[in-house]
């Protein structure tokens, strides 16, 4: 295969989507560092919201959404999200993903909190992994998209123009860094869970492609809001088990570890409220308590329908000696999903000329301060095919990646201090590579037991000072490290979670009340006017609010309005 037209980073559903689409314009690369299945997506349990029941609409799914987003989601956006949804839903039947359907042959849709209707299209409980398999077996038919794994995407290759035009990469095993030049490149590596000690994510996700899109020159925005699942299995391995958010839909009631019920304390919606407020109300009992945890309590729901629907919940509980029905599940919060990151327009591009993207990679303005249930897949769907629709447009404007062009921005990267290109002598094993290996292990752990107490689901001014005057300290350090032994799959990943941890805790403290995600101690929703938060590279010191829908990116990448 020659050089790619398009470099497609991450293999999760909007990558895998938008690698699709675009192999109709062209030759198509997805670089992924894992193994190709491994992804966010995979992991997601619940399903893709979308309004095709005989009861819904999508006026109800976008005031639902508006809802959630507690005054700051982009009512443009939603509405594309929403109106074009169940188009791209019917497209993965097409591409021959499975999903439950009813007697009729209409989808079985389920229900998950801060949603009116039963809108939720699954496939059991194991919706994201049916979704990559169907897109991962069209990918592997098609004779223009070629699968690279097991490849660390360092940074990307920038123009004397400052147009992306291609990505450095780490081969993590060879230890050796090579250029793969391209008209355009597709940003889909997903979110930063691992930020936090306690995640639902896989150990991929380390923010690898907002630290890599920062560094490139691009904008990020809503960094501070994160939703953490309120239903992690207790205790919480690396990563957590979850507990799907449908499983409240069809009934089940969190408890105190009395027996006593506490949710209708907290909202009226009971057990059913938006993960925000559950995970905040959890978070609060517990603080009440001392109690490690809470129950879920799914004794009102039939065996056969917990078999028959949940079959991955009731095989995670198996495997930890839990009988859900009598005992009920033990649960606790963990970091799930970031609502922020790369600032994108509505048909995925980035403030960086060539750079397109979605999925959690990025921020849509779509889900606001708290995105509702089984809006993400959605989400990556809709634009990941908005961004494949003006691919023509942008491969006839970028200029063929020239020999020349390549090595002019291979030695610009190269003066970054990032672009130390390992001799396999360095890979011996010595003393003192071991010890900086701890060290960078040691780090990882401090960071993330920082973040999670410090930029956690409930934060205090005093906490957020303390982790931003922290984090750029340990960033330094990690960055020293590399430069004495070189980019290394442990290093490079660290670099990045330190980074964009900084950017998170910036984030967060530059947001003076409480909002959605956001919850400041002391400092109750306050702004008449929801601002977005925005931080843009090459204004290191400003933190840029403007007023909702005012802060669209720019292809020349002004700074905002």
């Amino acid at each position: 295969m020659e050089s790619p037209d398009t470099i497609v980073v991450g293999s999760g559903i909007a990558g895998l989507t938008f690698a699709l689409k675009a192999a109709s314009f062209g030759r198509v690369q997805i670089l992924t560092k894992k193994h190709r299945a491994e992804s966010n997506t995979n992991y997601a349990q619940g399903g893709i919201a979308a309004g095709l029941g005989p009861d819904d609409d999508p006026e109800l799914h976008l005031a639902d959404t508006l809802a959630a987003g507690a005054g700051l989601c982009r009512p443009d956006r939603v509405r594309l999200l929403v109106e074009e949804g169940p188009e791209r839903v019917r497209e993965l039947v097409e591409w021959g993903a499975r999903f439950q359907l009813d007697p009729d042959g209409d989808f079985s849709l389920g229900r998950e909190g801060g949603h009116s209707r039963r809108r939720i299209v699954r496939a059991a409980d194991r919706t994201g992994r049916e979704v990559e398999r169907a897109l991962l077996d069209a990918v592997e038919r098609h004779p223009r998209i070629r699968v690279s794994q097991d490849l660390l995407v360092l940074d990307l290759l920038l123009d004397p123009d400052g147009r992306a035009t291609g990505v450095q990469v780490l081969d993590v095993e060879e230890g050796t860094v090579s250029r793969v030049p391209a008209r355009v490149v597709f940003l889909a590596t997903g979110g930063g869970g691992q930020l936090w000690s306690r995640t639902t994510n896989p150990a991929i996700a380390t923010a690898d492609g907002i630290a890599m899109a920062w560094r490139g020159g691009a904008r990020v925005a809503n960094l501070e809001f994160v939703q953490f699942h309120p239903t992690a299995l207790h205790p919480v391995e690396d990563p957590a088990f979850l507990l799907s958010e449908a499983l409240r839909g069809e009934g089940a009631v969190l408890r105190r570890r009395d027996g006593s019920p506490f949710m209708d304390d907290h909202d009226d919606r009971g057990s059913l409220a938006p993960r925000d407020v559950v995970a905040l109300a959890i978070h609060r009992e517990l603080r009440a308590t001392g109690d490690s945890h809470v129950v879920l309590d799914v004794s009102s729901i039939p065996e056969t329908t917990l078999f028959l629907r949940f079959p991955g919940t009731m095989e995670g509980c198996r495997r930890r000696f839990i009988d859900p029905v009598r005992e009920g599940i033990p649960v606790t919060p963990a970091a799930h999903y970031l609502c922020g990151g790369v600032l994108v327009d509505e048909d995925g591009r980035t403030s960086v000329p060539g750079l397109l993207a979605a999925g959690e990679v990025t921020c849509t303005g779509v889900h606001g301060a708290n995105r509702l249930a089984s809006n993400s897949l959605l989400e990556a769907l809709v634009f990941s095919h908005r961004a494949a629709e003006i691919l023509p447009d942008e491969l006839d404007s970028a200029p063929t990646p020239s020999p020349e062009r390549m090595e002019a921005a291979h030695r610009e990267w190269e003066g970054t201090g990032r672009g130390r290109i390992p001799r396999a002598a360095d890979r011996v094993v010595d003393p003192r590579a071991l010890a900086r290996t701890r060290r960078l292990q040691e780090i990882r752990e401090g960071i993330r037991k920082l973040m999670w107490d410090d930029v956690g689901i409930v934060r205090t001014a005093a906490g957020l000072a303390r982790a931003v005057a922290a984090l750029p300290g340990l960033r330094d350090e990690v960055e020293a490290l590399l430069d004495e032994d070189g980019p290394s799959g442990l290093g490079v990943e660290l670099a990045n979670l330190s980074l964009v941890a900084e950017l998170v805790a910036r984030s967060a403290a530059a947001r003076g009340e409480s909002r959605g995600l956001h919850q400041l101690e002391g400092q109750p929703v306050s702004a008449p006017v929801p601002r977005e938060t925005v931080l843009d590279p090459r204004d290191a010191t400003t933190v840029h609010q403007p007023e909702l829908g005012r802060a669209d990116i720019s292809r020349k990448g002004s700074a905002p309005a």
